[in-house]
């Protein structure tokens, strides 16, 4: 297989790896062309994807933010062939899903929306690891959910990399639930440790405040622009939270201990829900 991989970040770097690992072809591409050169020098990457090589790819992972990746995908549809798939990795779809879906219609490629449920907090190539996505969720985003053929196709593809299970959904989901579940803990996380306290943690902190300020640690760049292009359901569970919040506030400053203990008792009851145990 040949796989073309649009930015060696924390993603794409960690798909170079592993596809090269499994004995595939590797061509990337990255605006800084000192990244390239470690990558190929690393042995991960060994050719340069461009408009002369899109051509010969079977895979094209868009690992770039989401207005370079659509802006990387214009430059380069009309070189891409028809028989080649191209999944982007963005951390949001809704913007991205429809700007390229309009480009794989206009040049006759297969595009499929995409996001790789793995990461840490750190970020770049160097952070990079060939198994990065072993045993995790890929979410993928097809222009129809129900189309067995391309999604048994996808899973082949991206066999590679290791993933666990593949879920199948649509742009407008997938911003609704990325919202709770990873963009809303990252704003959460990050203004919890800008509390003054913080800087006094040693000798009195332990795993709740490492769970809870883990991804604090961030890329503030590619955050700003994932919170913007889904901050109506950010702001719905912003609003959420801060209802809830003010529920343990005003049971504490009303001494409530019977308020406070229901309150806790739900938070307890839901987590079993939620985690079917």
């Amino acid at each position: 297989m040949r796989v073309g991989i649009a930015g060696l970040g924390l993603m794409g770097g960690s798909f170079a790896r592993a596809y090269a690992a499994a004995g595939h072809t590797v061509l990337a591409y990255d605006r800084d062309s000192g990244v390239t050169e470690l990558a190929m020098a690393d042995g991960c990457v060994h050719g340069i994807l461009s408009g002369g090589t899109a051509g010969s790819c079977d895979l094209i992972l868009l690992a770039l933010y989401p207005a370079a990746a659509v802006e990387y995908l214009t430059q380069l549809a009309p070189y891409v062939s028809k028989s080649t798939v191209v999944i982007d990795t963005c951390g949001i779809k809704r913007v991205i899903f429809n700007a390229c879906c309009q480009l794989a219609a206009t040049h006759g490629f297969t595009y499929v929306g995409g996001h790789p449920m793995a990461g840490t907090e750190n970020s770049g190539f160097k952070h990079s690891r060939a198994d990065m996505f072993r045993g995790a969720s890929m979410i993928i985003v097809p222009t129809e959910t129900n189309d067995l053929a391309l999604i048994e196709r996808v899973r082949a593809l991206l066999a590679p990399a290791g993933f666990g299970r593949l879920t199948v959904t649509t742009a407008e989901k997938h911003d609704e639930m990325i919202a709770f579940t990873s963009q809303l803990a990252h704003v959460v996380s990050n203004a919890y440790i800008k509390s003054p306290t913080a800087g006094l943690h040693k000798g009195f902190s332990a795993g709740s405040y490492k769970d809870l300020t883990r991804v604090a640690w961030l890329n503030e760049t590619m955050w700003t622009e994932l919170f913007l292009d889904n901050r109506d359901y950010l702001i719905h569970e912003l609003d959420l939270l801060t209802a809830e919040l003010q529920k343990y506030r005003q049971a504490l400053a009303d001494g409530d201990g019977q308020t406070l203990k229901t309150l806790l008792a739900e938070g307890r009851r839901r987590k079993e829900e939620v985690d079917r145990r």
